[in-house]
């Protein structure tokens, strides 16, 4: 039976953080009233709506198959025995929903009470009651309750060269970096936006249809293992026509990188790798390959620099780790075969 919103979460190894993404959800529903167990609803009581949540434990090893469906059994369970990547992963449970709209969140977050009211019910309107609009995000908070940068212009030709890497670092006010985070507009109102960070992303599936590649069974282009997805998406969103809005008054807690960082060689590649593969997809070869030479330079001046620093007695062992992940990066070439 079709319901108003699905939520899906793909997971890999983070049951602590999936338990209060959970109990976040769970706070702001209530169970159906027509007893069906896996169905919920959420918003005002004159009015609500239903809601679904499926979570893809994506080739774990840590206890949420075990735990899950005690603890949650208004969940839905959806197991796979390798990690599929964050975008075959919310596909597998795309093609198993059943909403006329779809929540893409991440294990690592928590819907939390906003000065506006009910979250879920904001960004859920914001989405529901426009129909131009294809997708929404909410505010993003750190931990500590400061803003989470979430809403970005899309990438140029030189975004690259200058966002998340050394020289970025070096220049933090470059005027690459600021055009993406829009550092030139407020965090405060609602607006539209390029696109949104993909933690936390409330799509139409009419939209999300529209623009779906025929060879997969979800909305995500699977070439991007993770990473780089949420902004590919987007971007088919808007040049179909709809309308992608930050909506602040809806919060959302992230707690970032939390499975990522279990891997960090990987993380590096995959993080890289998907930038190259963007550019190439969206801007040409020649580009692209420019991106992947210069980021493979940058990765060997790193080891040099933490070459240095190991010499010079400075956390040895820190540096031993990350000359080794970097030497992975460089083994990997940072090469796209699927384009």
């Amino acid at each position: 039976m079709a319901v108003d919103l699905s939520i899906i979460i793909v997971t890999w190894n983070v049951w602590d953080l999936l338990r209060a993404c959970l109990h976040s959800i769970e706070a702001l529903s209530r169970p159906a009233e027509d007893g069906a167990p896996q169905r919920r609803r959420f918003g005002p009581a004159e009015s609500p709506a239903t809601l679904e949540v499926i979570v893809v434990d994506n080739g774990g090893a840590d206890a949420t198959a075990d735990l899950l469906p005690a603890r949650f059994p208004w969940v839905r369970l959806m197991r796979s025995e390798r990690n599929l990547g964050f975008t075959a992963g919310n596909n597998l449970a795309y093609a198993a929903s059943s909403g006329r709209f779809v929540f893409f969140l991440n294990p690592d977050t928590e819907v939390i009470a906003s000065p506006a009211g009910d979250s879920l019910w904001r960004l859920y309107s914001a989405v529901a009651g426009d129909e131009t609009v294809g997708m929404a995000g909410p505010q993003l908070r750190y931990a500590d309750n400061s803003v989470q940068s979430s809403r970005r212009r899309f990438p140029t030709r030189l975004t690259g060269f200058f966002e998340s890497t050394w020289l970025g670092r070096q220049w933090p006010r470059n005027p690459w970096s600021r055009r993406l985070h829009m550092d030139d507009w407020p965090a405060t109102f609602t607006h539209d936006v390029d696109w949104v960070v993909g933690a936390a992303m409330l799509a139409r599936r009419a939209a999300l249809e529209q623009v779906r590649m025929p060879e997969y069974a979800g909305p995500f282009d699977e070439g991007f293992f993770m990473y780089s997805e949420e902004v590919d998406l987007c971007r088919r969103l808007k040049d179909a026509g709809w309308r992608i809005v930050y909506e602040p008054d809806a919060l959302v807690v992230h707690y970032e990188g939390r499975s990522s960082e279990q891997v960090v060689a990987a993380r590096h590649i995959r993080f890289n790798a998907s930038k190259v593969r963007y550019v190439r997809k969206y801007f040409g070869s020649g580009w692209a390959e420019a991106l992947r030479l210069y980021l493979l330079a940058e990765f060997r001046l790193q080891i040099a620099l933490e070459r240095t620093k190991r010499l010079l007695g400075s956390k040895r062992e820190l540096r031993t780790q990350r000359i080794a992940a970097y030497r992975q990066v460089l083994a990997s070439g940072l090469r796209d075969t699927t384009l």
